[in-house]
């Protein structure tokens, strides 16, 4: 899967997110990555549970399915900075949220916290 077909599957998930992620002149695996890290973000702050959970399998299945550069853009994205948005849940809310990333989403989280300044 490249980046083209990962906005199709994207905006299969969150028909909103469609228009943000054609409009941009500059679409790339990043890009895509970040803009749905940061819909997933808002999910997240919102408590929105039903999109999230289908997001989140869908960013399981972009990272599975991915190739080389969607696979970076996740890692280098969406893993990075989940830290940073689970700050803000409760310690039951962020377990829940682990449990619906894909076994691949997982083993990389835990690469990058185990191995973050070393």
């Amino acid at each position: 899967m490249n980046y083209l077909e990962a906005v199709q599957e994207i905006s299969d998930v969150v028909p909103d997110i469609q228009n943000e992620l054609t409009e941009n002149k500059t679409q790339n695996s990043y890009y895509v990555i970040q803009t749905f890290t940061n819909c997933i973000k808002n999910m997240i702050r919102q408590n929105d549970r039903n999109v999230l959970f289908k997001s989140l399998d869908k960013m399981g299945k972009i990272y599975k399915n991915g190739d080389q550069l969607l696979k970076n853009a996740v890692e280098n994205t969406f893993i990075y900075s989940l830290d940073g948005v689970m700050v803000f849940c409760s310690q039951e809310f962020r377990k829940v949220i682990f449990s619906h990333l894909s076994e691949d989403l997982l083993k990389i989280y835990a690469k990058q916290i185990y191995t973050h300044g070393t």
